[in-house]
């Protein structure tokens, strides 16, 4: 009876595996994508979890047995394996903040104001015998303040306080701390004990082509474009070069690139073909060698950017892209598109997770579409259009990806991509290809100049037109939206014109009815706790006014996290500034410099260095859009505590569903005096003084019994805040708690429906009441 049950088990199973297997074979190249973009995505998670999917995915494939599916899953298992061999051991937990002995060689540096920052190979590592090893590090990225002279290749033994790799997180914002795990940095840190380092062995200096460079080209304008257009350092460029490029969006055609790299291949591929044609006039077209010309051209091009990720991808890309346009047993369009994507993540598996990577194979799927089905029209027209949608496309994906948008990105690339590429590229790579020839090299590099110098003064002109607007953190999706979804309207072939057209207002309206819907009304609140390190930030909004709670610290390096938040000049109707200690009141510079303030707050006139100071005293409010903000505390000049911390503004933020409370570093006496006087429940506390002992006294918590609770706090930082105490005591109290050093920006928002919490860091189990969250300890 068994046997029959079991026979009649396979005889239905049967016609369903060979259903599954004929799907499978019509997908046969998405599908090892699949299994590389798996593989991909599970080097970043615990090894107990890839260890499990990766025994499950090859059962699968084993009960399948087909050889697509048994591929897919080696496919998988290369990634995997890549990826971990590629992700970085970070430093372990035990040797933060101690001192450790390093050997290694400096294969990049940087000259900052009062420090140099080089990245330094890792020969051997040593702590003290009680510590943790820390043999496993490969790189690590250090400052070192008050340098000797240091050069390329120089290698060096030196004592350095390292940590893990970490950075800011806030929304739209870059991410330091993923990106330096990505570029395979296991630490960061400092040199310290300088005078007792001792350089091994001297190096060698900048490499040959920048030797080359120096000696030839004397403009440093002209020298640092040129090493960034055909070198692929990015490094050379200043800031401000950068802040330009990326206000106008014009980033992409500062450095290698997939536009570059075929440029330079196709211009290639022309000239062999015509070559060909006037040698082997009769079989030109059947020759292969300028098709192979113009690939090893891809090669070198990306080779003198140091085979970095974005030009080994965009040489992969233009590789595919010769074989198949050379029509010699090529596979179609779209199996190139999905081999090149294949052979991008199995050859670099970190890289999926990068913006570029998506971006890139994005804007190629869009041209391919818009290329495949193009109306027939004029070569202009059919420009134009491929580059509109190629806008929408990638600026639809910008938003999403970063949060902000060039307003003229879409005009000024129409000119900028053609100039940069036709003219600026070209100029560039004939005056290497000619520089040994007397004089000629030197002019073509001249010309270079001036054509770099008239592109960047007109982004300097599209700069100063172009308003100055980015969309709200409510506004980023539906805008994305609404360009990806018009971008798809103009890409479907057969339509209609007036069909695409209504189709695209349509879009627009619902869109933009939904992004009012998302947008914040009367009564309602949002704040982000911004992750500025050991310091505070919060960004306060109701439907029609904006201030800032604290301005964030200031590093003794004279760095200012506040001016990583935005690229553009904002607006705010209030400051207001709890105390004067420099992890809160050390943005105020910036604000003043860059920034429209209407009104500042702060508990003395001397407290910061502005005009027109505003005391905040205890009793003071204001009501906005149906929002009350109020003042506990100071109560007076005559009471004014001696102590900093204990001046601090203590605001209350009412709205008619919630309560917030922020109490700036005020210590347990200030929070005895004001929960005598007031003593209703808040929906979220900013913990006192970062989560210190001395501050959420266990009688402020019994009277307000906070049931959300959010340390603004710095990674690793030395005071071990939040401290241990003080996380218990919210613990037994039942409140959920967010620390932004390891959730990053906190962003909270109060409406009718209720009150939510969301943090920047996708593992933190957001909404999740996680009391016992960590201490800086």
């Amino acid at each position: 009876m068994g046997e029959e049950n079991l026979s009649e088990n396979h005889e239905r199973f049967v016609p369903i595996r060979r259903e599954l297997i004929d799907c499978v074979e019509g997908i046969r190249l998405p599908l090892l994508c699949l299994g590389a973009m798996i593989g991909a995505l599970l080097v970043r998670v615990p090894q107990e979890i890839w260890l499990w999917a990766l025994a499950l995915i090859w059962l699968l494939a084993a009960a399948l047995y087909h050889r697509l599916m048994l591929l897919m899953a080696a496919v998988l298992s290369v990634v995997l394996y890549h990826g971990l061999v590629q992700w970085p051991e970070p430093l372990a937990d035990g040797l933060a903040k101690q001192d450790v002995t390093l050997s290694g060689r400096i294969v990049s540096l940087e000259r900052l104001d009062g420090r140099i920052r080089l990245n330094l190979v890792v020969a051997h590592c040593q702590g003290a015998p009680e510590l943790p090893r820390c043999d496993h590090l490969e790189h690590v990225r250090l400052d070192w303040y008050r340098p000797p002279v240091l050069e390329k290749g120089d290698r060096w033994r030196l004592t350095a306080r390292l940590k893990p790799p970490h950075g800011f997180l806030n929304p739209g914002r870059f991410d330091y701390g993923n990106w330096l795990m990505e570029k395979g940095f296991g630490a960061t840190g400092y040199v310290r004990d300088a005078d007792n380092a001792v350089r091994l062995q001297k190096g060698n200096g900048p490499a040959l082509t920048e030797r080359w460079l120096a000696s030839r080209v004397h403009d440093d304008f002209t020298r640092r474009w040129l090493q960034a257009l055909t070198l692929g350092d990015g490094k050379a460029l200043e800031a401000s070069q950068w802040k330009l490029l990326r206000e106008t969006g014009t980033t992409h055609l500062a450095v290698i690139s997939g536009l570059h790299i075929g440029l330079v291949s196709g211009w290639v591929l022309l000239l062999g073909r015509l070559l060909a044609r006037f040698c082997q006039p009769y079989r030109w077209r059947m020759v292969i060698w300028p098709w192979c010309l113009a690939g090893l051209a891809a090669v070198a091009y990306a080779g003198l950017s140091g085979f970095a990720p974005p030009a080994v991808r965009a040489a992969i890309m233009t590789l595919i892209a010769l074989w198949t346009a050379s029509g010699r047993h090529a596979p179609g369009v779209w199996q190139a598109w999905w081999l090149a994507f294949l052979v991008v993540v199995m050859s670099a598996p970190l890289s999926l997770m990068n913006a570029g990577f998506w971006l890139s194979f994005g804007a190629v799927a869009v041209l391919i579409v818009a290329w495949r089905w193009r109306e027939k029209r004029v070569w202009w027209y059919t420009i134009l259009r491929s580059q509109a949608l190629l806008s929408l496309a990638t600026g639809g994906a910008t938003l999403i990806l970063f949060g902000q948008l060039a307003s003229f990105s879409l005009l000024t690339n129409l000119i900028a991509i053609p100039w940069v590429s036709m003219v600026m590229v070209p100029l560039a790579l004939l005056g290497w290809l000619l520089s040994p020839v007397p004089g000629v090299g030197q002019l073509l590099w001249w010309l270079f100049g001036q054509a770099a110098h008239l592109f960047e003064s007109a982004l300097e002109q599209v700069r100063q037109w172009q308003p100055h607007w980015q969309p709200d953190s409510d506004q980023v999706w539906p805008l994305a939206i609404m360009a990806l979804l018009i971008c798809l309207v103009w890409l479907v072939p057969g339509l209609a014109r007036s069909w695409r057209w209504g189709a695209s207002v349509m879009t627009i309206s619902l869109c933009l009815g939904a992004s009012n819907t998302l947008a914040l009304r009367s009564g309602e609140l949002s704040l982000v706790i911004h992750d500025v390190g050991q310091g505070q930030l919060i960004d306060i909004r109701t439907a029609n006014g904006r201030w800032l709670y604290d301005s964030g610290p200031r590093s003794r390096s004279g760095f200012m996290p506040v001016t990583t938040l935005w690229d553009q000049a904002q607006h705010f109707d209030g400051v207001i500034i709890s105390h004067g200690d420099t992890d809160h009141a050390g943005g105020v510079p910036v604000l003043k410099a860059l920034h429209k303030v209407s009104r500042w707050w702060s508990p003395l006139s001397d407290t910061i260095d502005v005009d027109e100071i505003t005391p905040c005293r205890a009793g003071a409010s204001w009501r906005v859009d149906g929002v009350n903000f109020t003042f506990l505390w100071p109560r007076s000049r005559a009471t004014m505590p001696a102590a900093e911390n204990d001046r601090s503004c203590v605001l209350l933020i009412e709205t008619p569903h919630h309560r917030i409370l922020i109490t700036g570093d005020a210590g347990q006496d200030v929070e005895s005096r004001i929960v005598a006087h007031y003593q209703k429940p808040v929906d979220i506390l900013v913990a006192g003084h970062h989560g210190s002992h001395g501050s959420s006294s266990r009688r402020l918590i019994n009277m307000l019994e906070p049931a959300r609770v959010i340390y603004s706090a710095g990674y690793l930082n030395a005071y071990g805040h939040p401290a241990d105490s003080v996380v218990r005591r919210f613990h037994h109290a039942g409140s959920c708690q967010w620390n932004t050093a390891f959730d990053g920006a906190i962003a909270v928002t109060s409406r009718a429906s209720g009150i939510r919490v969301v943090s920047s860091h996708p593992v933190s189990g957001v909404e999740a009441c996680r009391p016992g969250v960590e201490s800086g300890r």
